[in-house]
């Protein structure tokens, strides 16, 4: 066999045509497959965690108290709706350890509305990066949700001091630990609600307006300072609610910490299936419009 001749080399001002293999080149910023994309992601995921953790520690950084306002916000939230909601409107009637009760719903809602809060602009608030740099548009949204995860832990270590100091004074059982798989099922379920939001606020900032007005109302709708209970006469109404999966995890970790009984299957079937699905949705579309971001609406 003989060896392979290089071509002579070209003189001055003579052009040559050279065939290259086109179907190899793909365009700068074009969407992948799914799963490809998926697979992206993970190589992405140290990013991710050090991003997270980075942001979590420079948190509140220009405050005197720092990162003690991440935990000083539910615990002040939750005083004024203990005096406006058990003192005032007396909607502690009938609840067992109603000053639990409300810490625990309070402390629960705010990890969503953080997080959806946070993760519906990730997108909106990094366009300099996102025109600058390629990668995987949804890693902003995880590393996001990530950060408000990581955030909240010692918020729940302050939560489950609050339950033992004041009276009642609850026992310490193993069903606490029910509270890690509750939160994490409801980390996910923020996840693929964020993914689903930020598509809409990258296209209109306008969406983020309309989101801060739902999160007020889904708190109300969502049990965090009355008991569903009330509504046992109204069992069509009553089932509407608990489908709510914001209720269904305060429901979990309240069963867990204050009752000492396991959370319903139908309450993890419920939680668990919101978290799977919007998962699954909120990716796809936050997905199919990848190309999109950065971009002018």
């Amino acid at each position: 066999m003989g060896k392979a001749v290089d071509p002579p080399p070209l003189r001055p001002g003579v052009a040559r045509t050279v065939e290259a293999n086109t179907r190899v080149l793909k365009r700068v910023g074009a969407r992948l497959p799914f799963f490809a994309y998926i697979a992206e992601i993970w190589k992405f995921r140290h990013f991710i965690f050090f991003d997270a953790r980075s942001r979590v520690q420079s948190a509140n950084n220009n405050d005197k108290l720092g990162s003690l306002w991440t935990v000083l916000n539910p615990i002040l939230n939750g005083l004024s709706y203990y005096l406006i909601f058990g003192l005032l409107l007396q909607t502690s009637r009938g609840v067992e350890n109603f000053i639990g009760f409300l810490i625990i719903g309070v402390f629960t809602y705010q990890l969503t509305a953080r997080s959806v809060n946070s993760g519906a602009r990730s997108i909106s608030r990094n366009t300099t990066i996102i025109r600058a740099f390629t990668f995987p548009r949804a890693t902003l949204t995880i590393a996001t949700i990530t950060r408000e995860t990581m955030a909240f832990l010692p918020v729940i270590i302050t939560m489950l001091a609050m339950v033992l100091i004041f009276p009642p004074v609850e026992n310490i059982t193993w069903m606490w630990l029910m509270i890690i798989p509750i939160y994490a099922l409801q980390a996910l379920f923020n996840l693929g609600l964020s993914l689903l939001l930020a598509r809409w606020v990258a296209f209109s900032n306008d969406f983020s307006n309309i989101i801060n007005f739902a999160m007020r109302i889904w708190m109300y709708m969502s049990g965090v300072f009355y008991s569903f209970d009330r509504y046992v006469d109204h069992p069509t109404l009553l089932a509407i609610l608990n489908l709510n999966p914001l209720h269904q995890a305060m429901t979990m970790v309240r069963d867990s910490v204050l009752y000492e009984r396991l959370p319903s299957w139908e309450s993890w079937a419920i939680l668990g299936g919101w978290a799977v699905g919007l998962l699954i949705i909120g990716g796809l579309v936050f997905w199919k419009a990848e190309e999109s971001y950065g971009h002018d609406s």
